[in-house]
């Protein structure tokens, strides 16, 4: 009976570590990883993206992802649509250095300097987060986003581009692609404008978006400028959750 009694501790304790070693996984994956605190030169999981499919060296995506990213570049190509990443994984720090420029004025927003030309802060956020994402908050750090051959919505509208931007609404769900920020609507209140451009990864990004609302908190969001206005504008259900419904 005490030997009966012993292993039943045992495997409780067991179960109870696997249980911690879980949670704390979990946790893990919700504040790091989907805020992009890692370097993805460093993280198993990454892979470098050959030249050949992108506008310059050094990009990375998650090994998955690129995988399926290949496959639909090929299918694009077979039918004379050439596919070209142009921007990849961007980690926090990446997104840190966009975010500040725009907010302090060194890189302009629609022609102008931001830190002259919108004094309060939540103003200032909301013009910036159009199209640029607060550090940490961001799609690009999770290694299944993809940017494609141009940041003009216009492109996208007219020959090569719009040739381009067709064959993907017909073919990119067959290789796990789904393009999150598509025009507001009923459906989508809030958020950041058109991106054409922007692809997601769905196999992976929906469980990252899900993870994304059970774990990150508006309060989470520190140590860059302007990061004080990320609850009063609920950063996390008004533009990380806020995408197209097809992609959740």
């Amino acid at each position: 009976m005490k030997l009966q009694k012993y292993l039943t501790i045992f495997f409780i304790l067991i179960i109870n570590i696997s249980v911690i070693e879980i949670v704390s996984a979990d946790s893990r994956v919700s504040q790091d990883f989907l805020m992009g605190k890692f370097n993805p030169k460093n993280h198993p999981g990454f892979v470098r993206v050959n030249r050949k499919f992108a506008s310059r060296n050094g990009m990375y995506l998650q090994k998955e992802a690129y995988t399926a990213f290949k496959r639909m570049y090929q299918a694009a190509l077979k039918d004379g649509v050439r596919l070209r990443i142009i921007s990849a994984t961007r980690n926090y720090k990446h997104q840190k250095r966009i975010w500040e420029a725009k907010w302090t004025g060194r890189t302009k927003v629609s022609g102008k300097n931001l830190a002259k030309t919108i004094s309060a802060p939540v103003n200032r956020a909301k013009k910036i987060l159009r199209y640029s994402s607060m550090p940490g908050s961001s799609r690009h750090h999770w290694g299944t986003e993809v940017d494609l051959n141009s940041f003009s919505n216009n492109w996208f509208r007219y020959g090569k581009g719009a040739r381009l931007y067709q064959w993907l609404q017909q073919n990119a769900k067959k290789y796990g692609y789904c393009q999150v920020y598509t025009k507001k609507n009923k459906a989508r209140l809030n958020g950041y404008e058109e991106e054409k451009w922007h692809w997601s990864y769905m196999p992976l990004s929906s469980a990252y978006t899900r993870l994304s609302d059970k774990h990150l908190r508006p309060e989470y969001f520190s140590g860059f400028k302007g990061s004080a206005v990320a609850t009063k504008i609920d950063i996390i259900n008004s533009y990380v959750l806020s995408i197209n419904p097809a992609c959740k």
